[in-house]
């Protein structure tokens, strides 16, 4: 499918909501979509500015940390009243990237960690797109929820994670079905290890990424936006990633489990060996 196709799918939003848009996939996001919509307004959800906003027109960012239930209610109220002022009223794309995950047997690092990561990477899009649930069935558009290939199994030593993820995949392909003829629906994009900050914000000594295989983030968001023309429903990105989660969903799930104790254990050990 050639850029042109995928442009001309973008450019029906006049209002793009990405949350976690700083770093990674999300900051990815941005710069791919923005390169081929640029009239559109663009609003970032995170705790630090990306850097694209500094430097480009028609970017607004809210400050916010998800963990705060009243820092994200008053920042949504703010993000309402800008869609409906200065959004257009074409489609709008809401992005719900932000998540993070962490390393350990639970509840490792701590049990405040474990709650936050609960309410960043579960509550958060739940209330996000709730809230603009009334705007997105009048102007119609897309939810674009990142989960991960965590989801489709459990994960010892990231537990949450993998629940956290699989809560959000099975949530968004259930609220498609919801939003049927409404001119709203979903797409659940689910990476594998991608060389972001994740591992290492996880608490790895340093990412695993530089010694095993995965992709980068800009080829995730080239997954997601060509999902997005396809009008999908559930993307895996990369094929060693799809062929991974094919096989995991076809094993019982107690051996598919201890196959992934066993990967993370060694993914650990591996850092200790280098650094010796």
């Amino acid at each position: 499918m050639n850029k042109n196709a995928i442009k001309s799918a973008l450019n029906q939003f006049s209002a793009v909501v990405i949350t976690g848009g700083s770093s990674g996939i999300g900051e990815s996001f941005f710069n791919a979509i923005h390169s081929l919509n640029d009239n559109a307004l663009y609003c970032n959800f995170s705790r630090s500015k990306p850097k694209i906003i500094e430097s480009k027109n028609g970017f607004i960012h809210f400050p916010c940390d998800f963990s705060i239930t009243q820092e994200l209610n008053s920042q949504c109220s703010k993000l309402i009243n800008i869609l409906t002022e200065k959004g257009g009223d074409e489609k709008i794309l809401l992005i719900n990237n932000s998540g993070f995950g962490t390393y350990g047997q639970f509840p490792e690092p701590n049990s405040e960690s474990q709650m936050n990561m609960l309410a960043v990477n579960i509550c958060a899009p739940v209330y996000l797109t709730a809230r603009l649930m009334p705007l997105l069935i009048k102007r119609g558009g897309v939810i674009l929820n990142v989960a991960s290939t965590a989801a489709f199994q459990p994960l010892p030593y990231m537990s949450t994670y993998a629940a956290s993820k699989a809560f959000l995949m099975h949530w968004s392909l259930a609220l498609n079905e919801d939003l049927k003829d409404t001119g709203v629906s979903t797409l659940t994009l689910c990476p594998g290890p991608t060389k972001t900050n994740f591992f290492v914000r996880a608490g790895f000594i340093e990412s695993p990424m530089s010694y095993y295989p995965g992709q980068s983030s800009e080829e995730v968001v080239n997954t997601a936006l060509l999902a997005l023309v396809k009008g999908k429903t559930l993307t895996v990105s990369g094929w060693i990633n799809r062929l991974l989660v094919f096989f995991s969903s076809k094993l019982p799930k107690l051996i598919v489990t201890k196959m992934a104790a066993i990967g993370l254990r060694l993914a650990r050990l591996e850092q200790f060996k280098k650094d010796q």
